[in-house]
């Protein structure tokens, strides 16, 4: 159990389900609920296969790269902390319309719940924890689903804390990721030092 707490944490911080709510909100403006349903549906669908094949299959891609642990920490890492640092400096995220049939699986599924910051971690958590693949995998649909249900309750949420409130915890978020990017650099270049 402690293992599973270990790797969702970190997978809760990448996801950012609160973070994604304004954009979600936005590229929702005037659909229909029964719509909005569906594209949630499709978005939980494609992050859940985007997820787990990468869970499955992304490890053996590095490996056929050539990419060592250290080398995917230290990138992952400055990858995590460029993307946060955007997030905090940024005053309002890239919003555009897109074709509503598809937006479930772009950007709402894929990249904006499972983007760069998931798939980073994810790889992560299975090198430092091989053995635990099945908690890992675990972890990250436990963490898909949440960010699922907080898009189907995304009018209730902001009528709750407010758009301001939403932005606030996804700046929070956006902090709590550049610490751990920075924490991953600094691992990756201890394990360089080492070997």
């Amino acid at each position: 159990m402690k293992t599973f707490w270990l790797c969702f944490v970190p997978l809760f911080v990448a996801v950012d389900a609160i973070g994604v709510l304004p954009l979600f909100m936005n590229l929702t403006d005037g659909v229909d609920t029964g719509r909005v349903r569906r594209i949630v549906v499709q978005s939980v669908v494609t992050a859940l296969v985007v997820s787990l094949v990468f869970c499955a299959i992304g490890e053996f891609l590095l490996s056929v790269l050539g990419i060592t642990v250290s080398d995917f920490m230290i990138a992952g890492g400055t990858l995590l902390f460029a993307l946060s640092l955007y997030d905090l400096l940024a005053l309002e995220k890239h919003q555009r319309r897109l074709d509503v049939a598809s937006l479930g699986a772009v950007p709402v599924g894929v990249p904006l719940i499972v983007g760069p910051a998931v798939l980073t971690t994810t790889i992560l958590l299975l090198r430092q924890a091989p053995s635990a693949a099945l908690v890992v995998a675990a972890a990250v649909a436990v963490n898909i689903l949440i960010a699922g249900v907080v898009l189907w309750f995304s009018n209730a949420i902001i009528r709750v804390i407010g758009k301001t409130g939403a932005k606030t915890v996804s700046k929070l978020a956006s902090l709590l990721l550049a610490a751990i990017g920075v924490m991953m650099v600094r691992k990756g270049i201890f394990l360089l030092f080492v070997k």
